[in-house]
């Protein structure tokens, strides 16, 4: 969940570092955007994890 608010508060500045977390903040409060993107990173690790991959 850490680096998942980390590249929210990225993300807002205006860097433009994840086009999908900048166009889910436009809709949505920066906290359900947190908790997507932590999951998104979850189900990320989870596969390479499960498939041995790096």
């Amino acid at each position: 969940m850490l680096g998942a608010t980390a590249v929210t508060r990225f993300t807002r500045q205006g860097h433009g570092v994840k086009v999908w977390a900048s166009k889910l903040l436009e809709r949505k409060p920066a906290r359900l955007v947190t908790e997507a993107l932590a999951n998104k990173m979850a189900r990320i690790v989870w596969a390479l994890l499960s498939r041995n991959e790096s």
